[in-house]
């Protein structure tokens, strides 16, 4: 069911509305009379509740605001302190031997950058911060946080990488017969004198890995680690194993996927095609003693039941082979007796050891099928509803040795799609449950063959499997189609965005592509909280450039096609992540990047122009607009659009430089952007029509949002592409997944939230509602539903319900939404009458919910603690505004600052407030 409306906003007050006592501190200043009105809450480091085993040794640390009654608006920080201990009990008694900020005078509450004693390898760290409001009181102590530091040099391994002998050839012909290399375990005996008081586990590999004590898993993550460019780096994930372990003998155990070490892009010299692992572990015993565990030689192997099923590459990449016959009771447990297994095999290639600092992949929401049937003899189908990406569990009997084969069918019509399929062998007790482990599967249908019995609904559940970052964002509407294409629009998402990248399908290619990245980022960060799992992927694209500068079009993937719209996101990245999170160290990690990739293109450039340059599957532009045919990298639209993306990279860079303080860079790199600009105009402007090239919408578009025509030509250009969405295509939209990117981004520039309904609102061919009517559940690749059902393509349409409609947007000013915007695009259209948004900033709930009642405008509004906002009421008699049944004037933390096209404008301080005002239909 709906909400009523506002109950979002009391939801979001609710939730912020907590008790506390005052504290006194002989740093804090003497007691107040009357409490603090805030405290701090919602811990962080580095995006992160209590990280384990992170490597940036000077961690910046975050809080939000937590009302606790009294002042209901005006909320803020005014000053803070920090204590950062390398115990509880030193932290309790409030002594920060590690940090004693002392009282910061400043309203700062987000990526504070500890500034205290250095930080050492496997170092614990628990934090506390304590605030004053607004009018001098302080808040008590927030509840203890923690963080752990990894292994900050790779001197501080001592450990060995190690794998096995069996090597993974890939022959030839297609499609290629399968892997046959097993998914190794490794195990490791060992004594210990008592139980430890603290017991620390560092596990990097390439291809996944889970890691076992005493015969149990540590840890409910799955396909760990993320996915990460092998040719270069591996990550290590910190596990804390204390509660597995055991005064005398224990058993470390390591399960090893095949899956990412047999990659092709990844290969190199030094390193088998075979998963491999390092790992150490630090166990600290009472009174002082440690001991060390460390993989090397000594280690066991032996082949699992698990076998990799295809051979990891473009439709290739397969699914699970389980053999219940292979089973081995007990593998990892103390007492097997591994006399028979053999010694590791130890390698040494050459990659980077750096932290897993990103949310873990886990089993995020179970699937369970709506229809069975049975399609012929011993050979049922199973429709989950949606299109899925993840986990398979299944429940199967038979006889001894039955082979049960699950296809997997993104398309009601096909047994199988992309080549995914996996197997379970029965067991010697004739039952067993198959489940995914080193693998994942995609679609919608499952095709289970060799089952002698029709399975019940219970015995089959699928798992989306993702990165698990948080939902920050919700929105929905008084107009149903619009609310579906929002949820297949996340729905699509989520199902993409498994191993801290963002695929452009995860069946076919599993590729990060940079190009269908722009299509997806703004809309995800809309929606969900992804400063860890951006900053991880920004570092992949730094890891993929080449010395020359250039980058490949995906990244940490290498493989696929593209031009600079791909490789550009290097720059689009890190300024996004700047604007939401207010982060600048991801602006100056990536600024060498970025200068190395602009200084690249300038060799592919000539007379103010970037020039064709690679084979068929570079230097392309716009990718799947509605009847795309082939590649189009020598097309005259191509290398108009291509020089736009220039132009606007080194907008986008000049803005960069200019924040980090680099004016003689950013002075370049406008005057060149100038130059461009003033060359792409003259070569492709066709003033008859007040149009570039083809006259495509989202040609015009990217134009208008670098500011291609001059000033006095932009109305004109407006209106032509106004024109060549409501004439030429009838309200359709006609772009595909970069040019359609800039097509959002310039009308939602531009206001022009009515365009871009009208292409929404189409359930005709080509657009969202079309697909949706035959049959979606997740946004398609292409237009007309061609190849892959799941896609990246045309996400960039989940950014307008949050910025358009709902009318929530940062300030580029100040990033980060310490101060930002509140503009909902309201039309008079019978289907949108109302609309309920929120979006969870770093600050807190920032909530929008407007409604049309009669000929009155309601807008409930909720500005976090410690921020302000600027507000845009779409009334043209200011005098009739109220708020709370107040007159503006008499409202608090309300200020009219001005009269603007239409629009009243206000100034908000942090507080809840409800708006009302005549509403001119017509006007709008």
């Amino acid at each position: 069911m709906r909400r009523d409306l506002f109950t979002t906003l009391a939801l979001a007050v609710c939730a912020l509305c907590l008790t506390a006592s005052c504290q006194t501190n002989a740093l804090s200043g003497p007691s107040r009379a009357h409490p603090a009105s805030v405290e701090a809450v919602g811990l962080s480091c580095e995006y992160l509740q209590d990280p384990v085993g992170i490597d940036v040794r000077n961690p910046r640390l975050s809080w939000r605001l937590s009302t606790t009654g009294g002042e209901t608006r005006g909320q803020r920080q005014s000053a803070y302190r920090v204590l950062v201990a390398r115990t509880k009990h030193l932290l309790d008694s409030n002594q920060g031997d590690l940090w004693d900020s002392g009282i910061i005078e400043s309203g700062k509450s987000v990526h504070i950058v500890y500034k205290g004693k250095p930080l050492k390898s496997g170092m614990e760290c628990h934090w506390k911060v304590k605030v004053r409001d607004q009018k001098g009181s302080w808040s008590p102590w927030s509840k203890r946080a923690r963080w752990t530091m990894g292994l900050l040099d790779r001197s501080d391994f001592s450990a060995k990488w190690i794998g096995t002998n069996r090597v993974f050839v890939k022959q030839q012909g297609w499609p290629p017969p399968d892997n046959t290399v097993p998914d190794p375990w490794f195990r490791k005996v060992f004594l210990l004198s008592e139980k430890p008081q603290r017991a620390t586990v560092y596990v990097a590999s390439i291809g996944y890995h889970e890691l076992y004590v005493n015969g149990k898993k540590v840890g409910d993550a799955v396909l760990s680690p993320s996915v990460a460019n092998h040719r270069k780096r591996a990550r290590y994930v910190t596990y804390e194993i204390t509660d597995y372990l055991q005064q005398g003998k224990n058993v470390i155990g390591l399960w090893l996927g095949v899956s990412w070490s047999i990659f092709p892009h990844y290969k190199t010299v030094d390193r088998p095609q075979t998963p491999i692992a390092i790992a150490q572990a630090t166990i600290e015993l009472p009174g002082g003693a440690s001991v060390r565990i460390s993989t090397d030689e000594t280690w066991k192997t032996h082949p699992s039941p698990n076998t990799l099923l295809g051979v990891w590459d473009f439709m290739h990449f397969g699914g699970e082979l389980y053999d219940a016959n292979k089973e081995v009771p007990g593998w990892c447990k103390v007492g097997f007796d591994d006399s028979g297994w053999r010694a590791a095999t130890v390698f040494s290639p050459k990659v980077e050891l750096s932290a897993e600092m990103v949310e873990p992949n886990r089993l995020i929401k179970e699937v369970r099928p709506v229809a069975i049937e049975e399609v012929s003899a011993n050979v049922y189908r199973a429709d989950m509803g949606v299109n899925l990406n993840g986990w398979l569990e299944m429940d199967l009997s038979g006889k001894p040795g039955d082979t049960i084969e699950m296809k997997f069918s993104e398309r009601p019509d096909q047994e199988m799609t992309h080549r995914l399929h996996s197997k379970y062998v029965i067991g010697p007790t004739g039952t067993g449950t198959f489940h995914n482990r080193f693998n994942y599967f995609t679609g919608r249908w499952i095709q289970i063959e060799g089952l002698s019995y029709k399975p019940r609904p219970e015995q089959i559940r699928g798992h989306l499997v993702r990165t698990d970052y948080r939902r920050v964002g919700h929105f929905e509407c008084s107009d149903e189609q619009l609310n579906d294409i929002y949820d297949a629009t996340l729905w699509t998402f989520e199902n993409l965005s498994l191993g801290a990248y963002v695929v452009d399908c995860p069946h076919r290619e599993r590729m990060g592509y940079g190009g269908d990245a722009h299509a997806t980022t703004e809309t995800a960060l809309n929606n969900y909280s992804l400063g860890a799992f951006y900053t991880k992927w920004s570092q992949d694209w730094r890891d993929a450039q080449s010395p020359d500068g250039n980058l490949p079009y995906t990244a940490p993937t290498y493989w696929g096609g593209g031009g600079p719209a791909w490789s550009g996101y290097c720059i689009t990245l890190p300024w996004q992540i700047y604007l939401r999170y207010g982060d600048v160290r991801i602006l100056r990690e990536n600024f060498s990047t970025m200068q190395r990739w602009l200084s690249f293109l300038e060799t592919k450039s000539s007379n103010n122009m970037l020039v064709r340059w690679g084979g068929e599957w570079d230097f392309l532009g716009d990718w799947l607009w509605p009847g795309a045919k082939g590649v189009n990298g020598d097309t005259r639209e191509t290398l108009f659009f291509n020089n736009c993306y220039w132009i606007y990279n080194l907008q986008t860079a000049a803005q960069i430089a200019e924040i980090l303080g680099e004016r003689t860079v950013a002075a370049a790199h406008r005057s060149r952007a100038e130059q461009i600009r003033r060359t792409v105009h003259k070569e492709f402007f066709k003033p008859d029509e007040n149009s570039y090239v083809n006259d495509f919408q989202g040609y015009l578009a990217i134009a208008l949002l670098i500011g291609l025509p001059p000033e006095q030509l932009r109305p004109a250009v407006w209106k032509r592409l106004e024109d060549e969405i409501l004439i030429k295509r009838k309200g359709h939209v006609h772009a595909g997944i970069t040019a359609g990117y800039f097509l959002m981004e310039a009308l939602l520039a531009g206001g022009r939230s009515d365009l871009i309904f009208e292409m929404a609102s189409k359930d005709t061919y080509p657009g969202w509602a079309d697909m949706l009517k035959r049959g979606a559940t997740t946004i398609w690749e292409a237009w007309d539903g061609r190849n892959s059902l799941l896609h990246s393509s045309y996400l960039w349409i989940g950014t307008w319900y949050m910025e358009g409609l709902a009318g929530i947007n940062g300030d580029p000013e100040h990033p980060g939404f310490k101060h930002f915007v509140i503009k909902p695009e309201v039309l008079n259209k019978p289907s949108l009458r109302w609309v309920k948004a929120s979006y969870e900033s770093q600050y807190g709930p920032i909530v929008s919910e407007w409604k049309i009642a009669d000929d009155k405008f309601q807008h409930a509004v909720a500005v976090p603690p410690n921020t302000s906002a600027t507000l845009y009421l779409p009334v043209e008699n200011k005098t009739s505004i109220r708020e709370s049944g107040l007159r503006i004037s008499e409202a608090k933390g309300v200020e009219l600052t001005r009269q603007e096209n239409g629009r009243a404008v206000l100034r908000l301080q942090p507080g809840s407030y409800v708006f009302e005002s005549d509403f001119d239909a017509a006007a709008r």
